[in-house]
């Protein structure tokens, strides 16, 4: 008996918990199969489950490589579904330079929110992770970026993303470039001391974050 679309998003999640790669292969096939929307799969599917398997991992229930198994099953998925996405192509194509700050390594996050901010037609410009600050400057000044986006897991890490904001400032970019910030210990409090021009929690909650904001003049804070 065919899985009804809720049912069939669960069982996604579930793949990714339970590592079972080959398993999100055939469910994100049915997703296709039932023409269901390939972006709510991968939301609240593939990225719920990694989510979830995050948890169990600050949890030290799950390890490292359990963590990695889960992300192997996610993007088996992620390969059935991406090419059924609808690219937005209305209008202006933003650009978007994005990466993991420096010092920090973990990139699934990342990764989505770059699946979602293209499937949201932006043109997506992906430094990688380990990323120092100056490079996301220059990349942005390279290409003539609208938005940077910068994501990190690790509290150590974290002031990378101010002093993206104090280059900015330095090389008068700021008033040009939007800055999005996000990952694990980021808050909108974060966010608003380091002067950023938005947080988003999740990859979704973050394209339609991107998506307002090039609509709308860079706020300038007072740092």
């Amino acid at each position: 008996m065919a899985k009804g679309r809720e049912e069939l998003l669960q069982s996604l999640s579930d793949a990714v918990v339970d590592m079972a790669e080959e398993e999100a292969v055939v469910l994100a096939g049915e997703v296709v199969a039932n023409r269901f929307d390939a972006y709510e799969a991968i939301e609240k599917g593939l990225a719920h489950g990694m989510d979830r398997a995050g948890k169990l991992f600050e949890e030290e229930e799950y390890f490292i490589p359990e963590l990695l198994m889960c992300s192997d099953a996610m993007y088996a998925g992620l390969g059935i579904l991406r090419p059924h996405l609808q690219i937005d192509d209305q209008g202006e194509k933003h650009k978007v330079v994005i990466g993991v700050v420096e010092g920090d390594t973990h990139d699934i996050g990342k990764n989505l929110v770059k699946i979602m901010l293209e499937t949201s037609g932006f043109e997506v410009f992906d430094l990688g992770r380990d990323i120092p600050p100056a490079a996301f400057v220059a990349k942005a000044k390279e290409v003539g970026a609208r938005l940077i986006a910068l994501s990190t897991l690790m509290t150590t890490t974290m002031d990378g993303m101010a002093e993206v904001i104090r280059l900015l400032k330095a090389e008068g970019l700021r008033e040009e470039v939007i800055v999005m910030v996000g990952g694990g210990p980021i808050s909108q409090a974060f966010a608003d001391r380091i002067g950023a021009d938005g947080y988003a929690r999740d990859a979704s909650e973050a394209a339609r974050l991107a998506r307002r904001l090039v609509q709308t003049p860079v706020r300038q804070e007072a740092l």
